[in-house]
């Protein structure tokens, strides 16, 4: 087949219908709230707009001029018309001389990022605007060619999918599993044996009793101040039985201090001092984010604050949130390697609880994760629109179940082995989704090149059916970042000095179209030859010493 150079004019026209925000206003059409990365519209239901509007038709490619380069590219294919900012840019084409599929795919190819980057100039030209895309110069075969070349890449996308699935159906399996782990930790079936190993233990009422001697006691000599009393418990608000020796309380019961975080004044952050303020993008369940748009405060104003200065083993608590995805009540135990060389101060909207000697952070901190014990607290948010906040009210009235300190810890250590696991599954199931994406991209390459600049006459290579492909023979990739391709395992290694990241060595590999064939190779390596092993850097193999 034949590909000849043409200008994306001669295909595509630019939709010229555009609306000032007045008369946008007036249409009553639903709006393209964005394109994700994976070409999916996303429409939004009509509200005012102060900026000029464009018609988006069925049957139009629709551009993302921000975020083309990213995958925010799509085929609008709803009945209804809708309007676009005049950030996106909507196109009909002559259908008798491109297959608008074809060309998506290929606007989602290396090839495209190649031919942008190699028109951009020596200005920062980030958005892709029509005048700049019309004219474009691309390689493109016969109409007849582009759809059997479709079908192909539809065929390895309906592959790509089904694992992408099995993937998708695993991440929800983990999180699943997950909170299966927590609900049996909060109701004591994870230390069922530990119970049986440790018998003639005292009631956990007893140290509710002394918890409550010793706060009284704080309150006499004016060390805490006295808290607002918590409601009794009702029969109906307990959500299951607890093991003989638990018992159930309110948060505030066994809580030393509730801390508000303080409404430090913008205005006052420094670019850098030992003096952190942490705010809520700052606190992730079980993370603190210190590089997460870090803000500091100088010394001075840390000493006039110093009361919401952090100490190890307090925990962190997040008050303010979306409704919808409930990304709020994140908790975290602050622990010695996230103060060192940092003093830590706490924002307003993030809570910290102190607990008496008899209670674990820790634990505290689990069980907090559990959907059951969160599910009140999350009844009880306040807020305008899909905003979210929960009060110390609502915190502190929290229902928890309370076992002694020693079975406190033996459960700790119990839900971090296990989650433990969870994690590794997660991340291996991440990693096998960034693979295909991967592939996909690969795929993408074979097709299209990495620059467009194929030209030949026939078929040479194989889809991951052991079906021919109607791939250039020039397009298909033989180096990768500078290495020859198609190679064994233990020659790329060993070609490597004896180390590499686990993605190149797939990507390097002969196995680089079919990524089971890859994991499949490279266990046997691993598991039966030990002659490959995961290096200490994470995402790294190394070859085994002889």
């Amino acid at each position: 087949m034949t590909w000849r150079k043409v200008k994306v004019s001669e295909f595509l026209t630019e939709r010229a219908n555009r609306f000032s925000p007045d008369e946008a206003n007036k249409l009553g059409l639903q709006r393209v709230g964005k394109i994700d990365f994976s070409g999916n519209i996303h429409l939004v239901a009509d509200k005012s707009t102060r900026t000029g509007m464009i018609l988006v038709k069925k049957g139009d490619l629709l551009i993302s001029g921000i975020n083309a380069e990213k995958g925010a590219i799509a085929i609008y294919n709803f009945d209804e018309d809708a309007l676009a900012t005049i950030h996106y840019s909507s196109y009909t084409y002559d259908a008798r001389k491109i297959n608008i599929t074809f060309l998506k795919w290929f606007l989602k190819s290396p090839a495209f990022k190649g031919i942008l980057n190699s028109n951009a100039g020596n200005g920062i030209k980030t958005e892709i605007k029509p005048k700049r895309f019309l004219a474009l110069e691309i390689y493109l075969p016969k109409l007849e060619e582009q759809e059997k070349i479709v079908k192909h890449i539809q065929a390895i996308e309906g592959e790509i999918g089904d694992l992408q699935a099995f993937s998708n159906e695993n991440i929800s399996l983990a999180s699943s599993l997950r909170q299966s782990i927590l609900t049996e930790a909060v109701q004591g079936h994870l230390t069922a044996q530990w119970r049986k190993e440790n018998p003639n233990q005292e009631h956990a009422t007893e140290l509710l009793k002394r918890i409550a001697a010793e706060k009284a006691q704080l309150i006499k000599e004016k060390k805490i101040s006295k808290e607002k009393p918590l409601p009794a418990i009702k029969e109906e608000e307990v959500p299951y039985a607890l093991p003989e020796g638990w018992v159930w309380c309110r948060l505030g019961e066994v809580l030393l201090q509730f801390l508000g975080g303080f409404a430090y004044e913008s205005n006052r952050f420094i670019e850098r001092s030992k003096n952190q303020v942490l705010r809520l993008g700052n606190v992730k369940n079980n993370e603190i984010r210190l590089r997460a748009n870090p803000v500091f405060i100088n010394d001075d104003y840390a000493e006039k604050t110093s009361q919401y200065r952090l100490t190890e083993g307090n925990i962190l608590i997040t008050m303010t949130g979306t409704k919808e995805k409930q990304d709020y009540c994140f908790t975290t135990t602050v622990r010695h390697e996230d103060m060192e060389n940092i003093n830590l101060f706490l924002n307003q909207r993030v809570g910290c609880l102190k607990f008496f000697k008899e209670i674990l952070p820790d634990y505290i901190n689990t069980i907090l994760k559990n959907n059951k014990i969160l599910e009140p607290i999350f009844k009880k948010a306040t807020g305008s629109a899909n905003q979210a906040n929960i009060g110390k009210e609502a915190i502190l009235s929290c229902l928890i179940p309370i076992p002694l300190l020693n079975e406190q810890h033996a459960i700790v250590q119990k839900v971090n082995t296990l989650l433990a696991c969870c994690d590794e599954l997660e991340q291996q199931v991440k990693q096998s989704k960034a693979d295909l994406d991967l592939l996909m991209q690969s795929v993408l390459s074979e097709v299209f090149g990495t620059d467009n600049q194929a030209i030949s006459s026939k078929p040479n290579k194989t889809n991951l059916s052991g079906k021919e492909t109607l791939i250039p023979a020039k397009v298909v990739q033989t180096t990768y970042e500078g290495n020859t391709l198609n190679m064994e395992l233990l020659e790329i290694l060993q070609q490597q000095g004896g180390k590499i990241a686990a993605v190149n060595l797939w990507k390097m590999s002969k196995y680089q179209k079919d990524i089971d064939a890859f994991y499949e190779a490279l266990k046997k390596e691993v598991e039966q030859n030990k002659t490959i092993k995961e290096s200490n850097e994470k995402g790294w193999l190394e070859l085994v010493a002889p």
